[in-house]
């Protein structure tokens, strides 16, 4: 083995559940696998909010999204004189601010997919269930 070959201790691999139990069990629900971890995972990323607070982040973010990222484009538009402007002609500021309406549609709307409502399912990275493409 040369030394190229060696590993790094940083790089060691970790160790992982075998994909056939030599218990005889049939899966990773009679292994006892703790899911601790991926309801972690949610509750850092979902908020849950009364359905009444959620109907509201829903409409009004979705119309804030709406309307910045419209608005965005239309200053975008309007810089560069619907994108037929020379280099020279191009207005850089409100170009500039019509992609920063862009990004905070974008983000807007993707913050506000964070809440769900009280008794809502989890999400789809949270199911136990196989998928059955493949």
């Amino acid at each position: 083995m040369t030394s190229d070959d060696q590993l790094d201790p940083s790089e060691t691999p970790t160790e992982t559940a075998p994909d056939d139990p030599a218990d005889g069990s049939d899966g990773p629900a009679d292994r006892g696998v703790d899911h601790q971890s991926s309801e972690d995972e949610s509750a850092d990323r979902d908020v849950e909010v009364p359905m009444r607070v959620y109907k509201a982040i829903t409409v009004f973010t979705t119309l804030f999204a709406i309307v910045t990222v419209v608005g965005g484009f239309v200053v975008l538009d309007s810089a560069t004189n619907r994108a037929t402007a020379s280099l020279s002609e191009i207005q850089p500021l409100a170009a500039l601010a019509g992609i920063g309406l862009i990004l905070a549609g974008a983000a807007a709307y993707a913050f506000s997919t964070r809440f769900r409502a009280e008794g809502m399912g989890k999400s789809k990275d949270d199911t136990d269930e196989q998928s059955d493409n493949g």
